[in-house]
């Protein structure tokens, strides 16, 4: 049973991702927005974590552009007791004053902007590793850490910092959360109190889909089969080069991707049989989806994706579509409904095999594996671990 915390409750996110420019299936705008029914919620876009890189050129202007507009919103209210807002930080994380800097800069912003919206003593979840000091600082109820993925792993960041940062976390939260069994398993013991609450997936919105006849247009033109994924591309994640192998071993068939591009524009893309679709609105997605013949994860094999957990491939499988995914080791719960690839020529074989796999039973088998794994369900089940142990009163708590 939970206790009387949860009731107007108010709560405020160092979110993963900026809100204006990722798709919103992130882990934890999805669990934070079912909280705006019983209290404000302020969701603050990420704080940046990777170095400033001005040789990337080009790439270096469009992150710098991106972020600045992000920060001249504001303060935005998105819906009913939901905010964004982006900080200004500076994101030199390895260098002592520029630590104490961003602490001082963000803690003047957030003190503002919290005395503007009400919110007293919120429930804060850290996503952002970066977010540690500010956030240990805050007023507050509870303290919850997302440990959604190895950040410190991240292209372009400083290992030692985001790494202390985590340890940090860890040790002083009242819960973390992990999504991924991998690192659940190596880092419980590090946590005062952790959860292994895998991800959920908006089931009816993507089972749903298919209930409706039309199709977009773009997809309408394709020729079928078609091969499909749909979210980030970024050669920091993605194979590329397992990509170019496979649109030349299966040349008959169709390649769509369904997302923006994060890095290096890839050259598979200039191919006759691949489709850049770019990215699409979060509730337009299962349309998408659903014209797909097969699901690709088309991974590379880095410690990053080992501690991953996609939450496309609950996606897929609400769609109930066959899929092929290079190894990762959240793929162990799915071995009965997912196709595993090492090596170019065993995905193209992969992805022959399950186009013959469309049956009613294969698709209804694909989607009870995921139907019960609902959002709502882990907000609850997030609630219910923090709030239901009275075993402490709050630690002592620092003023804003």
């Amino acid at each position: 049973m939970q206790s009387e915390d949860t009731n107007n409750m108010s709560v405020l996110c160092f979110g993963g991702v900026d809100w204006w420019y990722h798709n919103r299936a992130h882990v934890d705008i999805q669990l934070i927005r079912r909280y705006t029914k019983k209290g404000p919620v302020l969701y603050v876009n990420s704080i940046v974590m990777q170095k400033p890189k001005i040789t990337k050129g080009r790439k270096f202007i469009q992150k710098l552009i991106r972020k600045s507009k992000s920060i001249f919103r504001g303060l935005n209210k998105v819906d009913t007791n939901f905010w964004v807002y982006s900080p200004i930080s500076v994101p030199l994380h390895h260098m002592d004053w520029s630590k104490k800097l961003n602490e001082k800069v963000l803690r003047l912003q957030l003190k503002h902007v919290l005395r503007t919206l009400g919110l007293c003593d919120p429930l804060i979840w850290v996503v952002c590793p970066a977010a540690c000091d500010i956030a240990l600082k805050l007023r507050r109820t509870k303290l919850v850490y997302l440990r959604t993925d190895a950040y410190e792993l991240f292209p372009n960041v400083d290992f030692d910092a985001i790494k202390m940062y985590d340890r940090k976390l860890k040790a002083n939260s009242d819960l973390t959360l992990f999504v991924s069994s991998k690192l659940y398993d190596e880092e419980a013991p590090e946590c005062k109190e952790s959860l292994l609450l895998d991800h959920g997936v908006d089931y009816d919105m993507f089972a749903a889909a298919d209930s409706f006849p039309d199709a977009p247009l773009e997809m309408r033109q394709i020729r079928r089969p078609i091969i499909g994924y749909f979210g980030s591309i970024d050669s920091h994640t993605v194979d590329y080069g397992l990509i170019e192998k496979l649109t030349d071993l299966l040349p008959e068939m169709s390649f769509v991707f369904v997302g923006r591009v994060y890095s290096d524009y890839p050259t598979f893309a200039r191919k006759d049989n691949v489709w850049m679709l770019g990215q699409k609105d979060y509730d337009k997605i299962p349309f998408y989806g659903k014209c797909f013949d097969v699901a690709i994860m088309p991974w590379r094999q880095t410690s990053w994706i080992q501690a991953c957990n996609p939450i496309k491939l609950k996606e897929y499988l609400a769609l109930g579509k066959p899929t092929v995914s290079t190894p990762f080791a959240e793929l162990n719960k799915y071995l009965d409904v997912i196709h595993i690839a090492k090596s170019p020529e065993d995905f193209a074989a992969c992805i022959s095999e399950a186009l013959a796999e469309n049956g009613p039973e294969q698709v209804a088998a694909r989607r009870r594996k995921v139907e019960k794994a609902s959002w709502d369900n882990k907000a609850e089940q997030v609630l219910e671990r923090l709030f239901s142990n009275k075993r402490s009163a709050q630690e002592e708590l620092v003023d804003v």
